[in-house]
This record gives C-alpha cells, structure tokens and sequence, in this order.
C-alpha cells in the first residue's frame, strides 16, 4: 500500500514546488522535494524557489481611518494657483524686481505731471534712457460721496513727490536735479536714499501679466464722519440737527441722534438728506 501512495504524494508536491518557480520547471521542483522532510513542501523550502527568496504573503489591507492617495496624471497636478486646471499660474512681477533702483525726488506741489514730463522729455535729449529708466506718480482709487452719491476718484498718494527708478551715478543725478520743478532728492543728509521693497510694493502695487496695475484703494471719503453734527436738509426732520453715531458705507446712510421732544433719537438718513453745518 505504502509503494503506491508514496508516488503520488512525491507527484503532488513536485507539481506545487514547480509552481513556486520562475520557470516552473520539474527538475528543479524534485531537488527540492527531494531533501525535503517527512510531511510535505515547508515554508522555507517553499522560500528558496522564489525569485526573492521572500515566502509569498498577502498585500495588507489599508487601515480603515488610513487615506488613499491616489496617483495624479502630471496633467491633473495642481499648477500653483489653486484652481486644479493645469494652466500654468500667472506670472506676477513687482516694480521693486526691475533693473535699478528706486527713489523719492520732491517737486513742486501740483506740478507732479509737469515735472515727469520735464524728466522725461530731458533723459531722452540726455540720451540717459539706459540710466533714468522710469519715473511715476504713485496714485490711488477713494471713494468720495458727492451730493449724496459714491464716487471713485483717482488721488496722488503723495502730493509733490515723484518716484523714479534708475542707476544713480553722477550724470544721472545731475540730470535729474537739474530738472525743473524739482527740488531736491529725499534722504538722510541731502543723500538719495533707495526704497526698500516693502515700500516700492506699497507705493506701486505688484500686477500679473493678466492684468493692469490696480491702484491702491482708500478708505471712502463721506466729507464728514461719527460724531460730526450735520443738518437734515429733507424729509419729516428737515431743519433739524444732530451728531453722526453710525455710517453705513454699503447703503449709503448715515444714523443721527436727532433731538426730538427733549429726547435724543437716532434717525437712519440717505447721505444726499444731510449736510454739514
């Protein structure tokens, strides 16, 4: 009985130890299963027909609280500006990165546009445009209310002052000082001074190539402001006065105590209803 089984149990095992193998070949499976012992294919013999010598193990599961990262296509990676769309983001520039330097030259007040002109007009008869590079007028958006209504108006941040930027050598300064309408650089002892980057950035904000140079915008201008008494022009509390507590930009209404029967009372006006005194 023992001469007949112990065939079949040496077939089977070759036929799994065949299996383990890169090649699969019998040859190999009956050296193996031949130095085996008594009780079948071992983990460790198993082991040695692996092409890593590593026992064959089943992938672990993710832990259930463990997040799947999923593998992007390179088109699908974020760009940088957090829309996900594969664009390329905006390239933004500041005036503070461009060639040369920055500085405050103070002119005469009022004459701002004039007095760029005038540089501008002598740096090209100078043929000094690779030294004087650019001159501005630092400007911002306000919000003004006029006769009752919101206006946006363009203001300069610093009335009689210019910025410009260049390579200051001597010819440069020259040129520059000598320009009509100019009075002096600003800095320390007479000395131009450079502006540093947060000022440059705060003077002439930083645009992408998308878009034009946004202008600074100021906080509205009402022509009065809380606590300023005002005069009611209009409606059941025409000529009657009293002081601002409230002003609601959004809604372009202001709330005023107004004084009525010996007791003050707060009343919520349109701007165009009210007046100063």
């Amino acid at each position: 009985m023992s001469t007949t089984e112990e065939p079949e149990a040496t077939t089977d095992a070759v036929d799994v130890a065949a299996d383990l193998l890169p090649t699969g070949t019998v040859e190999q499976a009956v050296a193996v299963v031949d130095e085996m012992p008594e009780g079948g294919l071992t983990t460790d013999a198993a082991a040695d027909l692996l092409p890593t010598g590593d026992a064959p193990s089943e992938p672990e599961a993710p832990a259930a609280d463990e997040p799947v990262v999923e593998v992007l296509d390179e088109d699908d990676l974020f760009d940088g500006d957090g829309d996900g769309d594969g664009e390329p983001a905006p390239v933004r520039e500041s005036a503070y990165d461009r060639p040369g330097g920055w500085y405050v030259v103070h002119t005469q007040s009022g004459y701002e546009k004039k007095v760029k002109q005038n540089l501008q007009a002598r740096t090209t008869s100078m043929h000094l445009e690779d030294r004087i590079l650019e001159v501005e007028i630092p400007m911002e958006d306000v919000d003004e209310f006029r006769s009752g209504k919101k206006v946006t108006v363009s203001k300069k941040v610093f009335p009689g002052y210019l910025l410009v930027r260049c390579h200051l050598d001597d010819e440069a300064w020259t040129v520059i000082r000598d320009t009509p309408g100019i009075v002096n650089f600003v800095g320390a002892g007479g000395k131009p001074s450079k502006l540093g980057r947060r000022e440059v950035e705060t003077f002439l904000p930083v645009a992408d190539e998308s878009e034009a140079v946004v202008p600074k915008r100021s906080k509205a201008r009402f022509g009065f402001g809380v606590g300023e008494t005002v005069r009611v022009k209009e409606g059941p509390f025409a000529d009657f006065s009293g002081a601002i507590v409230e002003i609601n930009e959004d809604q372009l209404k202001v709330k005023v105590l107004v004084n009525i029967f010996g007791r003050e009372t707060p009343v919520e006006l349109e701007f165009a209803q009210v007046a100063q005194l």
